[in-house]
């Protein structure tokens, strides 16, 4: 049977890899939250930009904006 003070040690080791992955997950998650909100805003201001469009155009038809080689 293992010694007590090996076991523990084991434990101690085990512990410090496991802080180590939450602290690393918890960075990719703050970033890819970030990311998110970006990407949020970016939507955004194009749903906002493809509206306006919509008004200023003839008819807000998408047919309009086709290329005339087409």
């Amino acid at each position: 049977m293992e010694s007590l003070e090996t076991r523990v040690v084991e434990l101690e080791v085990k512990a410090a890899f496991q802080e180590d992955l939450l602290e690393t997950l918890n960075e990719i998650v703050t970033r890819q939250e970030q990311q998110i909100d970006l990407l949020q805003k970016q939507l955004k201001a194009l749903y906002q930009q493809m509206q306006s469009q919509g008004q200023s155009g003839p008819d807000g038809n998408p047919r309009h904006e086709i290329p005339p080689h087409y």
